[in-house]
């Protein structure tokens, strides 16, 4: 991964959450989206982002699929449960995992998440992906 160019300019006020227990994983993706003009909030498992969505909206949600406590799975499909009991638009959500087979991508697309990124993350894919969802929210 190189991200020795200059990093891009802030593109937005995009609000992104991180939910990923391994914390050299952390420093890993707040790097990259610095590197692409973004910052997140971290937190350590599901159960942290089923919190953390509670204190603040959040535009889109990296969701670590393998984590103590509550995986990205359970976390996501109680998202969209709460999306759903209370009407609320639903967050962008993007799984991150290393497992990369089409029925990893379709177990995440089933528990209700919205795209899929693969680990060790590329950083021209996040790109795209930030900026897709970016310019979805933007069209609102």
């Amino acid at each position: 991964m190189d991200i020795s160019v200059k990093p891009e300019p802030s593109l937005s006020r995009f609000s992104i959450l991180l939910a990923e227990d391994n914390p050299v994983n952390q420093k890993v993706a707040m790097r990259v989206l610095k590197h692409l003009g973004y910052e997140a909030d971290i937190v350590g498992n599901g159960q942290e982002a089923i919190a953390a969505i509670e204190d603040k909206a959040y535009d889109l949600i990296l969701m670590d699929i393998q984590m103590p406590e509550m995986d990205g799975i359970q976390a996501t499909k109680h998202i969209r449960d709460r999306e759903n009991a209370s009407q609320l638009p639903p967050i962008a959500i993007v799984a991150m995992t290393a497992n990369a087979t089409d029925d990893d991508q379709n177990i995440c697309r089933d528990a209700g998440m919205s795209d899929y990124i693969s680990k060790p993350i590329q950083i021209d894919k996040l790109k795209n992906i930030l900026q897709r969802y970016e310019s979805m929210k933007t069209k609102k």
